[in-house]
This record gives C-alpha cells, sequence and structure tokens, in this order.
C-alpha cells in the first residue's frame, strides 16, 4: 500500500509557483494554473486541459480519467468505466478531487468508493488515488488511472519508451496498431487496439513520454514499491470506426479485497517545454530518494569488452576447455584489447543443466584445475566473470526431486508449477525442435534460495573469479508467485523489487570480504541495478529504434553491454554505436560457440575500436556520458555524444547512413585538443569541423579553457 504524498513547498518554491486554483459556479470546470501547466476537470470527472503554458499544447481531448475492473466468483474483469458515474468535484488549493461514494457497472450501484485527486506541483501533475471494496466476494484487480484520452499530439511528435534502456517511434499511432493484437483471436480487437508495455518487464525505467525537439508530454509512475505498473497505449474508434484516438497512462493492480482500501499518489504528468533531457531529469530526480549505489570495482569501470564463452553446451558438446583459457582465448583476447572472459558451462553438467549445482568439471581436473586456470589467466591481466543463473532450477536435479525445489518454486493461481523451457540445437534437428531444458522458477524471497546464491557468491571467492555473475536476476517477468490463502488468489506484483533485495543482499556479502570483486545481471531495469556493478544487456542495443542514451543519461554510472553482434555482418555500424553511447563489447560469436577470430572483420575493427577506448579511457570509460550537453552539432544527420571526466570532454561523432556529411562543433568553455578517428573521418586542425562517410566515427578530446 503507497502512502499519500505529502506535499511541501519552500518559501523559494512558493515564489515561483504561486498556483491559481478556480472553480465557479455549479457545473463549470475546476482549474488549477500556474506558468507552466494549466488542468482542469469538468463536472463529470472528465480532464478537460492539461496544457503546457509556455507552449499553448494542450494534450487533453475531454475524455474520463479512470476506468477499473473487478472480478467475482463468475466473472473475471469486469468493468467499471469513468462515463456514466456521478461524482462530486471540488477544488481547493493546488488540488482537484473527485469523489465517487458509488459506482455503477452494467446498470448496477456498486458499494466501491473512490476518490481521485488532480494536484498541481510546480512543474508536473500528480494523481492520487484511493479505492475502497464494500462488496463481498469481489476483489478489484485493476485501476486504469490517470488516462489522458483522446489525446491532441502535433503532428512531429514520437513515442518514447523505456524498452532496453530507450526505444524511439517515429509515428505514435501507426506504431500502437502495428505492435497490437500480436495475438490473434486474443484481445478485445473490436473495442480497441493496445500496444503492451510493462514495467518491469523489459522495461527499464517506470515511464514513458510523447516530445519532439521543443517540448513534450512526461508520464512518470514514481513508484518506490516497483510494482508492476502496465503503461497504457491504446487506439479506440473515432466516429468513423478508424482506430485513430489515442489514450495513455498507467495501469494499477490494487486487488483489493472486501473491508479494505487501497491507495496511490506515484503516477505524475508533466508537460514540459526543451528536448527530451527534461523527461530524464524529472525521473533521476525522483530517482535520486531512493538509488544506492556502491562505488564500483575500478577494473570494471576500465573493462573494454568481456569475451562470453560456453565451455560445455546443455546437450554434453564441448566447446571449450579450461585448458583454452590461457590458450587460444587468451591469444584471441590480446588481439582486440578485450579484457575478460564470462564463463558459462564452466560445470559438470554443462550450460542449462543441473541448477543449482555448480560442480568444477572432474574430467578436467575439478576445481583444483579450474582454481589454477583462472589464477594463470589473472596474472596476465584477464578478469574471470564467473557464471551461476539466479532463478532456474532443473527439474532433474537433486535439488528439485529429492530436496526443498518444489516448495521454493513460483506457484500459479491454481497452485500448480511455473516452467521455462531453454532448447539450443546441436547439429540435428530433434534436440531443438523437442527435447528441451525443463526448469522451475525459484522465488528470490525464499530463505533457502537466497542462501543458495550467496553460496554461490562464496564459490566464485573461493575459485578466485573477479566477478560473480547471475543471470535473469535483472528483471520482472510475467511470471510470479501466487498466494492462494484468500478467497481469491493474488499474484506478487514486486518480483523486481525482490529481486533488488537479494542482489543487495549479495553485493553486501562479496563486498565485504572482496571490495574488488564485481557483481553482475541480465536485464537493464533501474531498481536492480543499483545493486550490481555492471549490467549484460537484454536484447539489442543498435536496433532501429534503440535510444539508449536515455538511459544513459539519465542514470550513467550503470555500466551496460551491447549484444547480439554474433558473426561477421554489420559491424562498423553496432560497434559504433557501442562507442557512442558508451556501452562494453560483449564478445557472443556465434551465440558464445566460437571466438572473434572467426570473424576476421569484427576482429580487426574491434581492436581499432579498443584502441580508442584506451586512448581515451579516462572520457569514454571512466566519465560521465553527457548525450549532447556542453556542445553543439551543427548537422542532424550526425549522431554525436560527449563523455566529460573533470576538465576534460570527448566528444564521440559518427554517421550511420549512406552518403557523407560535414558538421561544425562549438564547444563553449573548452579548447581542442587532439582525436582520433576510425574509417576516413576527417577533423579540422581546430577541431571544429568533422567530415564523415557512412560508418566513419571521430573522437575529439577537449579541455577547459
Amino acid at each position: 500500500m503507497i502512502k499519500f504524498y505529502r506535499i511541501i513547498i519552500s518559501f523559494a518554491a512558493l515564489a515561483f509557483f504561486l498556483p491559481s486554483a478556480v472553480c465557479h459556479g455549479s457545473g463549470a470546470p475546476c482549474v488549477l494554473k500556474n506558468d507552466r501547466i494549466e488542468v482542469s476537470v469538468d463536472k463529470n470527472g472528465a480532464l478537460t486541459c492539461l496544457k503546457n503554458v509556455v507552449t499553448g499544447q494542450n494534450y487533453a481531448g475531454g475524455d474520463v480519467l479512470w476506468r477499473l475492473y473487478y472480478d467475482t466468483h463468475e466473472e473475471q474483469e469486469i468493468q467499471v468505466p469513468g462515463s456514466g458515474q456521478s461524482p462530486e468535484v471540488s477544488c481547493e488549493g493546488n488540488v482537484i478531487t473527485i469523489k465517487y461514494d458509488k459506482l455503477v457497472s452494467r446498470g448496477q450501484a456498486l458499494d466501491f468508493g473512490l476518490v481521485l485527486k488532480v494536484i498541481l506541483e510546480p512543474d508536473m501533475v500528480r494523481f492520487a488515488s484511493e479505492v475502497t471494496n464494500d462488496v463481498p466476494h469481489t476483489i478489484i484487480r485493476e485501476l486504469q488511472y490517470p488516462l489522458v484520452g483522446d489525446m491532441v499530439l502535433p503532428a512531429d511528435f514520437k513515442l518514447f519508451i523505456t524498452d532496453t534502456g530507450g526505444q524511439l517511434f517515429s509515428d505514435p499511432k501507426g506504431t500502437i496498431l502495428r505492435r497490437s493484437n500480436k495475438a490473434p483471436y486474443k484481445t478485445p480487437a473490436q473495442l480497441f487496439r493496445q500496444m503492451d508495455v510493462k514495467y518491469p518487464t523489459r522495461i527499464a525505467a517506470n515511464c514513458f513520454a510523447f516530445f519532439d525537439n521543443a517540448q513534450g508530454l512526461y508520464f512518470g509512475s514514481h513508484d518506490n514499491t516497483f510494482q508492476d505498473t502496465w503503461h497504457g497505449f491504446r487506439l479506440y474508434p473515432d466516429k468513423s470506426g478508424d482506430f485513430s484516438r489515442l489514450e495513455a497512462g498507467f495501469y494499477k493492480y490494487p486487488n483489493c479485497f472486501f473491508g479494505e482500501t487501497w491507495k496511490c499518489d506515484a503516477n505524475v504528468v508533466a508537460p514540459y517545454s526543451g528536448s527530451w533531457h527534461q523527461t530524464s531529469r524529472f525521473y533521476r530526480r525522483w530517482a535520486d530518494t531512493w538509488w544506492e549505489r556502491r562505488e564500483t570495482p575500478m577494473w570494471v569501470r576500465e573493462m573494454k569488452s568481456w569475451q562470453r564463452i560456453i565451455f560445455k553446451h546443455q546437450y554434453g558438446e564441448y566447446l571449450f576447455h579450461y585448458s583454452d583459457l590461457n590458450g587460444r582465448i587468451k591469444d584471441v583476447e590480446k588481439s582486440v584489447g578485450a579484457d575478460a572472459v564470462f564463463a558459462f558451462g564452466w560445470w559438470k553438467n554443462g550450460m542449462d543443466n543441473g541448477y543449482p549445482v555448480y560442480e568444477a568439471d572432474p574430467s578436467q581436473g575439478g576445481a583444483a584445475a579450474w582454481k589454477k586456470d583462472i589464477k594463470e589467466y589473472e596474472k596476465s591481466g584477464g578478469h574471470l566473470i564467473l557464471y551461476f543463473n539466479g532463478k532456474l532450477i532443473d527439474r532433474t536435479s537433486d535439488f528439485y526431486r529429492n530436496g526443498p525445489g518444489k516448495q521454493v518454486c513460483y506457484k500459479d493461481n491454481t497452485g500448480a508449477e511455473f516452467t521455462e523451457q531453454y532448447r539450443f540445437t546441436g547439429q540435428g534437428t530433434f534436440l531443438g525442435d523437442k527435447n528441451a531444458r525443463t526448469f522451475v522458477v525459484a522465488d528470490t524471497r525464499n530463505k533457502i534460495w537466497r542462501q543458495i546464491l550467496v553460496d554461490h557468491a562464496d564459490q566464485a571467492l573461493e575459485y578466485g573469479a573477479d566477478a560473480v555473475f547471475f543471470d535473469q536476476l535483472g528483471y520482472g517477468e510475467r511470471s510470479t508467485n501466487w498466494d492462494l490463502s484468500r478467497e481469491f488468489p493474488v499474484p506478487n506484483l514486486c518480483v523486481a523489487a525482490d529481486k533488488a533485495k537479494v542482489l543487495k543482499l549479495i553485493r553486501d556479502h562479496i563486498a565485504a570480504k572482496n571490495p574488488e570483486m564485481g557483481l553482475g545481471t541480465e536485464w537493464l531495469t533501474d531498481a536492480i541495478s543499483q545493486y550490481v556493478d555492471f549490467v549484460h544487456i537484454y536484447t539489442t542495443t543498435a536496433g532501429p529504434n534503440s535510444m539508449m542514451d536515455w538511459f544513459r543519461y539519465t542514470f550513467p554510472e550503470v555500466i551496460i553491454s551491447d549484444r547480439e553482434i554474433r558473426d561477421d555482418s554489420d559491424i562498423e555500424r553496432r560497434v559504433n554505436n557501442t562507442l557512442l553511447v558508451g556501452l562494453r563489447n560483449d564478445l557472443e560469436i556465434y551465440r558464445c560457440r566460437d571466438l572473434i577470430d572467426k570473424t576476421p572483420h569484427y576482429q580487426a575493427y574491434l581492436a581499432k575500436a579498443n584502441g580508442i577506448k584506451e586512448k581515451y579511457s579516462d572520457e569514454l570509460l571512466l566519465g560521465t556520458f553527457k548525450d549532447n550537453d556542453g556542445f553543439s552539432c551543427s548537422s542532424p544527420e550526425v549522431d554525436a555524444n560527449a563523455f566529460v571526466n573533470g576538465s576534460k570532454m570527448a566528444i564521440v561523432a559518427t554517421l550511420a547512413h549512406k552518403g557523407t556529411a560535414d558538421a561544425s562543433f562549438s564547444v563553449p568553455g573548452y579548447k581542442y585538443v587532439e582525436s582520433s578517428v576510425l574509417g576516413k573521418a576527417t577533423v579540422s586542425p581546430d577541431g571544429k569541423n568533422v567530415s564523415l562517410g557512412q560508418y566513419d566515427l571521430a573522437v575529439m578530446l577537449f579541455e577547459k579553457e
């Protein structure tokens, strides 16, 4: 349950804020206004104005602010619409209150209470809610609020979501339409079209936005419980039947039983002026109230690339042996300037087998040989990252069959176990098509499982590894553990928060034993990334809509890898992108089955790129990602970002499309020092002008005057 937000405004802020509240005679709207935002609600509880006062843009289309869904034992997801209700609407100070003593659904009055508050703050509007259930044998499952319906967007506005750190779509309505109805006949497509986006499943931060270069509309669920939150994108039909009426908002899941009250004040909406960076500032300002991150070990910060390798695959094939660590693996590492080996499948049973038991392979000399090879590898300057899975339990393992595995794992809404399957193919077809590995999923709240993960960290310490990595702990999956002890089954909605807690436990444990020991996980989620030293991203960071710049700008402390460069194709563009946004290279050649010497073009180009990373490591690796803060570039065709460390600034500039581009750079307060290039890029002697062809790249170093 989330307590209502208490608004505390300093005298200085009051002088800036100066809100005005207007509530005229019966039937007139309630209006709140300050020097940035105007918001109004009519007598029916509809949002009639959500305006950027500076630009004059009103995003509200006059639709209702909410809808609600409840279950009985006979029917699920019974809708209570926001329209057709009889609210009491009032305003006082900077708050509009919309109160419903009863709600109506299908002509039936229900003893559901709903109180909505629209609170005008200096630069955003907070939408608080309180739901009460006084109807026996029901459960209020879902509240969709706030909703900005029939939204009015300027023609050039784009849609931004935080999938994989950021994705940007140039046609919001077209994107929603194309991405709706992924599963045919599953959705009520005759009523609306919906794009499925849920935090924290793949979504890295609990916000989204619509914007152009001059203004935008920010939606943030500033919810420090990190509970599941749906980012609502729907298209409803207009009068002609076309799905063109855009609605956006947040969906929360009260699971409010008879006799209970649920409250939430986390959701905010902000019409703003300026670039997209303002959305980042909104989110980081809130994140700073809970952000907790230790000082990352220096070797992790300086790491340029890792080789991700499966030693023994899930079907028993040896792709590499321990002895290769100080042979071909080390040689290839040196050829590209990589820093680490990310070891998968190093244990006796091989990849995706035997979890949660990880026994060094006795056929290769067991723990003694593995420790010896790790130590020798590290003497040459390499770093060993040791893999463990953070959530999966092999159903063929002794831990599952004869141990506590059945008690530790997720149960669904019927009490049955959730299962996940993973399949890799050999050279035939039967294995990958039919013979999958099957797992149950551990609940990270369970004390037994938490101790197992701590023991794995101790195992990595004992082997002498430089970092321990727990796969699949960086996100909240759709499956979860259900509580069946009450009248209606209820899922755990805080899986990401639970995973964050266990990673904090592990982080503190290893830091006490060895502060230089690194900790990593897979998938990028804000609440979880604060407790690890690096994140192995899922999925691609260089797709057609990728905008990793957003997460890097919001959380520049978080060290993130690229992913999915697995062969020798499209190398320059993707490696350049990794340099441009300050990521580490994940070398997963042929899905971790081989090394980069089998992709010679990638090998040669990465060697050059890592040479630049090494030369400007103080800025590109140890510096702070600033996007385009502090400089200007004359050409919109050129992608350019800055990295700042102390008095130095490095600007990375590249051209991703065919053709050529000439760009001039202005860096106020800095003087040009030097540059390095990839391809045929040229930089003028004063550093002010750059010429680029497709996939050329230049790094320019500046120093404060």
